[in-house]
This record gives C-alpha cells, sequence and structure tokens, in this order.
C-alpha cells in the first residue's frame, strides 16, 4: 500500500515581540510566574491587518518550494484552524486563490490546538487510497483577536503563527507509521470561545492534558510497533513545558530530542506543532529517516498523535 509521507513544509511567525515584561505593566503578573508555570519567556503576535489566512499563504508558499512541487500539483488545501478570518469563505480556499492552486479542493478543519494532526491524518486517508497525491496543510491562529488582555490566566499563554506540510506518497521505509485521534465532549466547557475571548479553566485543562499527552505518545508507538528506544525526536505541542515535559518523560527521552519553542512563541494552537518541526529542521535536529512523534491535545477536549518516519 501507498505510504503517505512530509515532503515540505513551511512556517510563519508573528511579527511583533510580545515579552513578559509586557504584561507586567498592563496585568496583575510577573515575569517570574509566567516562566515558572508556562516556560513561555515571549509570544509573537501578528500586526494589524495580518489576517490567519495572510500567514497561511506565507507559511504555504515556502512549504510548497520546500517540496519542490508547483501549486498547481496540489490535489487538496486542508487548514486547521479556530481563528478564520471570518465565519465563510474559509480560509483554505482564500489561499488556493491565492497560491494559484487551480486544481485543488479546500476545507477548513476544526479541533483546536489538535488541528494539525487532524489535518495531516485526514491526508493520510486521501493519499494511501490513491485519492490524491500532492495534500497541502496547514495549521494557522491569530489568536491575539480573541485574548482577554485583562485575564491573566489565558492572556500571557498564546501566540500567532503558521505552519505548512506537503503530504504525499513516500518510499517503503518513510512515512506515517500510525496515528491516534480521540475526543471527549464532556470537557468541553474547560476551554471555549463562547464569546468576545478565550475561556479557560487551567487545573482541568492541565489535568486532561498531562494524562492524554502521555498516554497518546506511548499508545502511537506500540500502534507503530516501536519501542521507546526507537524514538528519536517528540515534537509536542507546545503549550506549556511541564505538560510538554511529562510526555517525554513518559517516553524516556533525553531533554535534547524533544522540541521546544514555546518560549519564544507561546502557545499558537494548530500552529504550534508544524512551526516546531520547521524550526528543528532549520536546526539540523530532524535528519532523513527519524523516527518522530507528533502529540497535541486542545478544546474539545481532543487529541491526537503521528508516528512517522522522516523523509521521502
Amino acid at each position: 500500500m501507498t505510504k503517505a509521507g512530509i515532503y515540505g513544509m513551511g512556517s510563519y511567525i508573528g511579527d511583533k515581540v510580545i515579552t513578559n515584561a509586557d504584561f507586567e505593566k498592563k496585568i496583575d503578573t510577573s515575569d517570574e510566574w509566567i516562566r515558572t508555570r508556562t516556560g513561555i519567556e515571549e509570544r509573537r503576535f501578528a500586526s494589524d491587518g495580518i489576517e490567519s489566512s495572510d500567514m497561511a499563504y506565507e507559511s504555504a508558499k515556502k512549504a510548497i518550494e520546500h517540496a519542490e512541487i508547483s501549486p498547481e500539483d496540489i490535489d487538496l488545501i486542508l487548514v486547521a484552524t479556530v481563528t478564520p478570518d471570518m465565519a465563510f469563505p474559509t480560509v483554505s480556499t482564500q489561499i488556493q486563490e491565492k497560491l494559484g492552486a487551480k486544481n485543488a479542493a479546500a476545507m477548513d478543519i476544526s479541533a483546536a490546538c489538535a488541528g494539525f494532526i487532524y489535518g495531516m491524518v485526514t491526508a493520510q486517508q486521501f493519499i494511501e487510497n490513491g485519492v490524491y497525491k500532492h495534500i497541502l496543510v496547514v495549521g494557522v491562529e491569530k489568536l491575539s483577536k480573541v485574548i482577554d488582555m485583562a485575564d491573566r490566566n489565558t492572556a500571557v499563554l498564546f501566540g500567532d503563527g503558521a505552519g505548512a506540510a506537503i503530504l504525499g506518497p513516500v518510499s517503503e521505509h518513510r512515512g506515517i507509521l500510525a496515528f491516534e485521534l480521540g475526543a471527549d465532549g464532556t470537557g468541553g466547557s474547560h476551554i471555549n470561545l463562547k464569546g468576545p475571548h478565550i475561556e479557560m479553566n487551567g487545573r482541568e485543562v492541565f489535568k486532561f492534558a498531562v494524562r492524554q499527552m502521555g498516554d497518546s505518545s506511548i499508545r502511537v508507538i506500540e500502534k507503530a510497533g516501536l519501542t521507546k528506544e526507537d524514538i528519536d525526536f517528540l515534537v509536542p505541542h507546545q503549550a506549556n513545558i511541564r505538560i510538554m515535559e511529562s510526555a517525554r518523560e513518559r517516553l524516556d527521552l533525553p531533554i535534547e530530542k524533544m522540541s521546544k519553542t514555546v518560549h519564544k512563541y507561546g502557545n499558537t494552537s494548530s500552529a504550534s506543532i508544524p512551526m516546531a518541526m520547521v524550526e528543528e529542521l532549520n536546526e539540523g535536529k530532524i535528519k532523513d529517516g527519524d523516527v518522530l512523534v507528533l502529540v497535541g491535545f486542545g478544546a474539545g477536549l481532543v487529541w491526537g498523535s503521528v508516528a512517522l518516519v522522516w523523509g521521502r
């Protein structure tokens, strides 16, 4: 059977650096409080006038170039986001037009911080069933527009950005080995966007995330027929360093084998995993043939993980 893997990736990072010191001036918080509880030192916000579709487009252009294909080669565009420019048209159709990907179908996916994982797994099905050859998957968020800047429990956590990947058929010993997706709607009230701003029960979200990030990571490597010793690199959703560390410890990985960008970019929701992967690729930490585990969780409550071998 054809296997699906990643051909190329790209990212866009919000252009405004917002430090913990900036928040100290506005709300009752401190740099030490934020660092010790989250690991975040700064985050990036997109400038006024830069929307999710703009960030998605920039990251997609880079992914297409890295994959060495043309926009006309793309068969499907999947955009994971909970902060679209507008209710409709979708971000995916907006960037289809901007890219000139005239042969692509397009749809958005709403799975919060696990959105990129859900997008990858959706793309995998189309590719491995021989329906499509090249699929663009983007995770993008402009969370700065839905943050209550007076709420110290949520304001300091989030950032803006986009990450994109081109998926396609790969050789026998590369690509996605296994995945796990899950949901627990009974926890939907713990983090939501019912009004203009994000509302979150931090304690309950933390408890859920610590349990599911580790459990899902273990289950996906078992599904792939792997052991902990086979894992070369972990790319967790960049939400909170303590949650990320709990997943790393469950896999018995040394700290240098876990991606960490949360200190620079904060929680960028569906964009966080692909943004982190691009950073590690640029630094040479992800190499051809490496076994990776990607794992995320988000509002819903939802979670997802993928085990894959990097390369084509």
